[in-house]
């Protein structure tokens, strides 16, 4: 395991004390719109609020039992602070300006799947790899089944809730989900871009918000019941020698490790970049592709599949909360949650989520995996809304080592739902 120098009662009580004093000053600045431009001011900003939520929500009793605690309080609290005009707006926009334009959430998924993939055995990465697209159909048809039934149980008509519903919510997110979905409808159906993204967006709000709870309430059923789930691992094992962490150096963390970690995560990305300007498929997928080919053809050494490891663990403990918060920022409104929650619309979308987990969960465990894991990765991660989904998700179920295959899901997965909506519409002009 990974070791690091003991902190000693005196070291953490000096460290609650600067944190405390930095807080007040970052939340004074704050309060008074007089937060710095730029990277500076958006990030102290993220960590000191994504810190003291993160404390709330796992502090507070059912919250941080059955609905994932900090990951869920995070979210949707500093959603609400930062739209609810409690805090100037102009944080608000430095924060969203930060996360999708900044890279903030590239930066963070290309350090999670570069380290978590290299961490892993690469037996246990072949194993993986050719059984878990099947727990992904899975997860996709039992969601359209559930929703069809009651859809048309509540007079909606099975195919228009399966298509204006369950298709965007399991498609990957906004950008690469709902947007090209609606292209493809609108130009072989009679309803508008504009119907289309109305009944398609919601429910994109609707069932990532669910996916997140349902996450936290998976994880409590694998307290409950220790047989469902491995604790991050995937791949049902008598030896449980599936875990990412199973290649951590024994040696110290230190500074050097972590800045060539640092390094390797950032190139894979690069690579991922380069590819998807010849290869039409997403930045992350190519980047999954890639980093898991050199692992299994061995070409890395040792010691640097440590280093990226080590920064995956750096990154997941330290900058989760933060990123959390600008999750929340830049990519939940509650408002329009709140303005679509109809009993009709809200039953299609929990069927959707319900369908993936049950259907993910049951071909997951006849393809050798636990069955908590292939839920929450082959079926919330195709259910929420792409990588800040799969953050979410995997944050609520503390996870976060499972990113590879969120990534597949939400990637090659949502590519996969706008190849189906094309032959489905094709089939029925």
């Amino acid at each position: 395991m990974l070791t690091s120098p003991t902190i000693n009662t005196n070291e953490k009580r000096m460290a609650h004390i600067i944190f405390a004093l930095s807080a007040i000053i970052i939340l004074l600045a704050t309060i008074e719109n007089k937060m710095p431009s730029g990277i500076i001011g958006a990030i102290g900003v993220m960590a000191v609020v994504g810190y003291i939520l993160n404390v709330i929500g796992d502090k507070t009793p059912i919250i941080n039992q059955f609905f994932g605690g900090g990951a869920i309080v995070i979210i949707f609290g500093s959603s609400y602070l930062f739209h609810s005009n409690l805090l100037p707006h102009e944080i608000a926009t430095s924060i969203t300006t930060f996360v999708k334009s900044g890279g903030f959430l590239s930066f963070f998924i290309a350090s999670l799947v570069t380290g978590s993939i290299l961490g892993m055995e690469t037996d246990v990465l072949k194993k993986a790899a050719l059984k878990y697209i099947p727990v992904i159909f899975g997860g996709v048809a039992m969601s359209f089944l559930l929703a069809g039934v009651i859809g048309s149980l509540l007079g909606e008509g099975f195919f228009d809730s399966v298509m204006l519903i369950a298709l965007p919510i399991m498609g990957g997110g906004m950008g690469a989900g709902a947007v090209p979905l609606v292209e493809i409808m609108s130009g072989n159906t009679n309803m508008s871009a504009e119907i289309l993204m109305s009944k398609m967006v919601p429910a994109l709000a609707i069932g990532n918000a669910m996916a997140i709870v349902m996450a936290g309430l998976l994880s409590k059923l694998g307290d409950i019941y220790p047989a469902l789930t491995g604790n991050g691992k995937l791949i049902r094992s008598s030896h449980d020698n599936d875990s990412s962490d199973s290649q951590e150096s024994e040696s110290k963390l230190t500074i050097d490790v972590l800045g060539i970690g640092a390094l390797l995560a950032i190139t894979m990305y690069y690579v991922g970049s380069m590819l998807s300007s010849v290869i039409n498929m997403h930045t992350y997928a190519l980047m999954i592709l890639f980093v898991a080919f050199v692992k299994v053809i061995g070409v890395i050494p040792r010691e640097m599949e440590q280093a990226a490891h080590a920064w995956y663990k750096f990154v997941v403990n330290n900058l989760t909360p933060a990123l959390l918060v600008g999750i929340g920022v830049a990519y939940t409104d509650l408002n329009q949650i709140i303005a679509s929650l109809s009993v009709s619309y809200f039953l299609m979308v929990f069927a959707t989520v319900l369908g993936a987990i049950l259907g993910a969960a049951i071909i997951g465990h006849l393809m050798g995996f636990y069955a908590i894991e292939a839920a929450i990765t082959a079926g919330l991660c195709m259910a929420n809304m792409g990588g800040t989904g799969d953050v979410a998700v995997l944050a609520a179920s503390k996870r976060m080592s499972l990113m590879p295959f969120a990534q597949i899901s939400s990637r090659i997965g949502g590519a996969f739902m706008l190849i189906l909506a094309t032959v489905i519409l094709s089939i029925l002009k």
